[in-house]
């Protein structure tokens, strides 16, 4: 597998070489081992690089007393946050582009780092009126829209707690993580669009208010206009609108300063059982990571336009606010789908709004590549661009050499990033400027002292005969970084079971990952998803890249099933990337399976290969493999919260042949 770079970005010029010029560092893998030696010094070098000012210096980079699980950072230090992000712009550059907007309809907005200044510090004088201050928490049911960073930013002012929610969100998602909050504020909009369709949000919002008995008001963003309709019937809270707020709001002026360990937001994580995980981040530690990523990982600065196609719920909608405004950038939220109304939309958003960086996944690239020619950029149309980002899900290597040498044409290197909501940015990542391999990742994060260690422990990449890329273990991390989770909101014992439990002092992250020959990283999958077939533990991303390599085939999920002869054996579902494929199914599986086989080795070979309409995914594109193979047995669904399309999960039901489980 040959290794791949951008040719228009030199790594010399970047600003991870200038970062490591500075401070004195050898090279690359100098810097990496001063982050695990000399952890202090190194967090000390990123915040100072990253321009962070400070309204009352830290007396300590870092204090380990309550163990590598309760790290505390930036002892004594108070910041003010809305300074960095916005205020020092405003004064020094205040027509500094901050944020453009698109909507689904094409309708664009553009704000300044001034005038968006002034729409935090006025919604803050509004958000107090309404009595929210230092810790109450603030739930965001919106969609991406302008407002949706204001209303971020605002918390970050009073030093009250955001909880962003996804957009797609029923009601019973949203009432959940306000009564698991206690939040007392709710903002929403009335609607979005979705595929030139208008989706109701502010009943959503109102059926969940309803359940919430601590819920005092309802701010209410008007998306679609017309003014807030009144709801039916008594209620317990007060509904108040948006604009009508800010109309009558005054900018609040002064510092806001707030300690370095001050709760930022709570971004939920859905579980398969149980209520969600909400995960705590603070005031100093979020910024700064998803900031240093951007600038080491992403070589983003001032004068950059970013956009991720993502959503405020996700953790990739907040690390684009607060990292891209820390870096001086300009951020690009699209409300729309990004092959809507048009394949090429999210080209066309790209060339329209000047996009320097522009971060997908996976399956969004599979789904553009599998409409051919429609799928691409008209020529010129990302000549602006610099590179691309990608994270959420393992790669295949068709649909990334496809954005790299089709799209990209060979000159835009794909970012790839790996990380998590509890680790508030990446732990692996790609370099711009240096050279990559297809599906992979250079390496870990500077900071992130990032491992991969068998079931006793021990890690891979020091035993004998390893660093061949045959060895697939555990990714963990040997020491704790800014930007890790604070904990979860009120549930300390789950937050030290979910990540500090398996091994002593490591946080185990849930990846399976491996390192090959020439040092590059690859993740292999999550390792509760992993497969143990024919005696081989293997992840099912190896099956899925295997079968969108066949050109019958647009999507693939596998999964594992009980097997009464061979304890586990794979069942797949694929999406046809054309009609003919279906004339004989029998056939069509036959080959698919033999092609699996091949790839793979024939004890590999999937049991099953089931033509599916639909796979089930989250608005994302991420596909949600427990949910496939729950319906596959009959098991409980449990949270459906970030599903997109409930059709889908019949899709996979139809399907089933009747020696199934659940058929």
């Amino acid at each position: 597998m040959e290794t791949c770079v951008g040719s228009g970005i030199y790594f010399e010029d970047t600003a991870l070489a200038r970062f490591i010029r500075h401070y004195g560092h050898v090279d690359l893998a100098g810097l990496h081992a001063c982050a695990a030696e000399e952890p202090a010094r190194f967090w000390a070098e990123v915040e100072e690089a990253l321009g962070l000012r400070w309204t009352r210096p830290y007396r300590q980079v870092l204090d380990l007393d309550g163990g590598p699980a309760w790290p505390r950072w930036f002892v004594g230090g108070e910041l003010d946050l809305h300074d960095n992000l916005l205020g020092r712009i405003a004064r020094d550059d205040p027509g500094r582009p901050a944020l453009s907007w698109e909507g689904d309809d094409g309708s664009l907005r553009l704000l300044d780092y001034a005038a968006l200044d002034e729409e935090v510090r006025r919604l803050a004088t509004g958000l107090a009126a309404l009595g929210v201050g230092h810790g109450e928490r603030v739930a965001m049911y919106l969609p991406m829209v302008p407002e949706t960073a204001a209303v971020l930013l605002a918390c970050a002012r009073l030093g009250a707690i955001a909880l962003p929610l996804f957009s797609g969100y029923g009601a019973d998602a949203v009432a959940s993580r306000l009564r698991d909050s206690g939040a007392r504020l709710l903002v929403c909009a009335d609607a979005y669009l979705r595929r030139g369709r208008w989706v109701d949000m502010l009943g959503e919002a109102r059926r969940a208010a309803a359940d919430c008995p601590a819920l005092a008001d309802l701010l209410v963003v008007g998306r679609k206009g017309g003014g807030v309709a009144p709801s039916q019937g008594a209620r317990r809270w007060r509904e108040t609108g948006y604009r009508a707020l800010i109309a009558r709001s005054a900018p609040q002026q002064g510092a806001a300063s707030h300690a370095a360990e001050t709760p930022l937001m709570i971004l939920y994580t859905s579980g398969t059982t149980g209520r969600p995980k909400g995960v705590i981040h603070t005031h100093a530690g979020f910024p700064l990571k998803a900031a240093q990523d951007m600038m080491m990982a992403f070589d983003l600065g001032a004068g950059d336009r970013i956009c991720w196609i993502t959503d405020m719920g996700w953790m990739m909608g907040p690390w684009l606010v607060f990292g891209g405004l820390l870096r001086g950038a300009t951020l690009m939220l699209f409300e729309g789908t990004p092959d809507h109304p048009r394949p090429d939309r999210l080209w066309q958003l790209a060339e329209r709004h000047h996009l320097s960086h522009l971060g997908l996944s996976p399956t969004l690239v599979r789904l553009l590549m599998a409409e051919g020619e429609a799928g691409l950029p008209a020529p010129g149309a990302l000549a602006g661009l610099r590179m691309f980002g990608s994270t959420g899900e393992p790669w295949n290597e068709a649909p990334w050499r496809w954005l790299f040498e089709r799209v990209g044409e060979g000159r835009c290197p794909i970012i790839n990033y790996s990380g998590g909501t509890e680790i508030g940015g990446g732990i692996l990542g790609c370099f711009a400027g240096l050279p990559q391999k297809p599906c992979g990742f250079t390496g870990p994060i500077p900071g992130m002292v990032a491992d991969v260690v068998d079931a006793a422990g021990r890690s891979l990449r020091a035993l004998p005969g390893s660093g061949t890329g045959a060895e697939v273990g555990e990714l963990v991390l040997r020491a704790p970084w800014p930007g890790m989770a604070a904990g979860f909101w009120q549930d300390e014992a789950r937050y030290l079971d979910a990540y500090w439990s398996r091994f002593p002092g490591l946080w185990v992250h849930g990846d399976w990952a491996r390192v090959d020959a020439g040092g590059h990283w690859f993740i292999e999958g999550r390792s509760d998803d992993t497969l143990k077939i024919a005696g081989k533990r293997v992840g099912p991303a190896e099956y899925e890249s295997a079968l969108v390599d066949h050109e019958l085939v647009k999507e693939a999920v596998a999964v594992g099933v009980p097997d009464p002869l061979k304890g586990e054996t794979v069942v797949c579902f694929v999406t046809l990337a054309a009609a003919g494929g279906a004339e004989d199914w029998g056939a069509s599986e036959r080959a698919l399976r033999a092609h699996v086989g091949e790839r793979l080795g024939k004890p590999l070979a999937p049991a099953r290969v089931h033509r599916a309409a639909a796979l089930p995914r989250t608005r994302n594109g991420k596909i949600l493999r427990r949910l496939v193979r729950a319906v596959y047995l009959g098991e409980a669904l449990g949270d459906l919260s970030s599903l997109e399309d409930p059709a889908a999960l019949e899709a996979i039901r139809a399907c089933l042949p009747p020696s199934a489980p659940n058929a």
